[in-house]
């Protein structure tokens, strides 16, 4: 029988959360002859994870504490309470992990820090040195892995050109939420009323925002009825480069309205509002919104970048989201061909389904068990 422990102590971000949440509620122990599991990870992620008789969570004071008591925490004490509770093997939700052991699988999420193109908009800041030291990090952890988890080849094939070949690699793409999938209520891009045009990330220097805007105004200047919901929040120079663009072109508030971070369970209402969902990231590892959008089956209009056709496939109309005209071409394509955008939105849902939490968690599941009876232990 397996032990598996799970190190989240680093899984901050909401598509970390969201990933273990998915996959623990999705597992089913005895397939993989797992009899327990042991998560690690700060009180706020813990209280998210579902509650089984077979699954123990731990945290630490260290975790409250800061970056380089975690740090401390993760290297030097965690080897020792992963012995103690004999796991027979880790998992890293988060390729940023120091924790040494072995066997252990580390799970790569982030691609910022491995896009030079995307890491240069951050100037020479302490965030662009922050992602050249993360690298370093990542790099070290997936060498020192038995195995890896990637969650779109693009990532795999990227990632392994800066971190070498590595042994043993799994591509598992993350799930969607059931309730994405009941979302399917659209009416259909018709010109007779204001169309809503939806886009849900928060303001960073490779989502593009900015441009997306510029876009709806340019269409709304050659007579489309438009309007536009960003959903997300930000701060910093991007969201500022947003709000002086909005200030540019839409002054009195007629057409853009940006909200705050939302959480996720109120995502599928955005959804089944929107008319058509726009995608203008220039840097992901796996969209967890563009997938979202997928399973609601509204008609896309998509960055041609990173692992985004990829992921979309022929279900969408691509563009260059540096180009506010290419951005504002796509979603005309889609507008002046409500029968083919109707036949792409069903398309993209139907694609949607093979990202389940259910297959995430036999495929991640199965890999470790995989590991566990092949590579040596600590």
């Amino acid at each position: 029988m397996l032990t598996v422990g799970i190190n989240a102590s680093r899984a901050r971000s909401g598509g970390g959360i969201s990933h273990l949440v998915g996959i623990l509620s999705e597992l089913n122990p005895a397939e993989f002859d797992i009899d327990r599991v042991h998560v690690w990870s700060y009180g706020e992620l813990l209280a998210a994870l579902p509650d089984h008789p077979w699954l123990v969570k731990h945290t630490s004071e260290a975790l409250k504490g800061s970056l380089l008591q975690q740090l401390w925490w993760e290297r030097f004490d965690l080897p020792k309470e992963l012995r103690a509770a004999g796991c027979s093997i880790l998992l890293n939700v988060d390729a940023g992990s120091v924790c040494r052991y072995r066997p252990c699988v580390t799970m790569s999420r982030d691609m910022l820090s491995y896009e030079p193109r995307e890491m240069a908009r951050f100037g020479w800041s302490k965030a662009r040195v922050r992602l050249i030291a993360l690298r370093y990090v990542q790099n070290l952890s997936l060498r020192s892995a038995d195995g890896a988890v990637f969650l779109t080849r693009y990532a795999a094939e990227t990632i392994q050109r800066f971190c070498g070949r590595l042994k043993n690699v799994a591509h598992i793409p993350h799930g969607v939420g059931a309730k994405f999938r009941h979302g399917q209520r659209h009416q259909g891009l018709q010109k007779s009323r204001t169309l809503t045009c939806l886009y849900i990330s928060n303001a960073l220097p490779y989502k593009h925002q900015w441009h997306v805007v510029e876009a709806i105004h340019q269409l709304r200047q050659r007579g489309y009825d438009l309007r536009l919901e960003l959903v997300g929040g930000g701060d910093g120079d991007a969201q500022q480069r947003l709000e002086d663009k909005i200030a540019e072109r839409d002054p009195q508030g007629v057409f853009v309205r940006q909200h705050d971070f939302v959480p996720q369970r109120q995502l599928p209402d955005f959804l089944a509002s929107a008319d058509l969902f726009i995608f203008a990231s220039s840097c992901e590892n796996m969209p967890n919104t563009l997938v979202e959008a997928m399973a609601s089956g509204l008609p896309i209009a998509c960055a041609a970048r990173g692992p985004m056709p990829e992921v979309l496939e022929d279900a969408g109309l691509y563009f260059d989201p540096e180009d506010p005209g290419s951005i504002a071409s796509a979603v005309a394509g889609l507008i002046d061909s409500p029968e083919e955008a109707a036949v792409l939105g069903a398309r993209a849902g139907r694609l949607a389904q093979q990202y389940s939490w259910a297959r995430c968690a036999r495929e991640t599941f199965s890999f470790m068990k995989r590991i566990a009876s092949s590579a040596p232990s600590a």
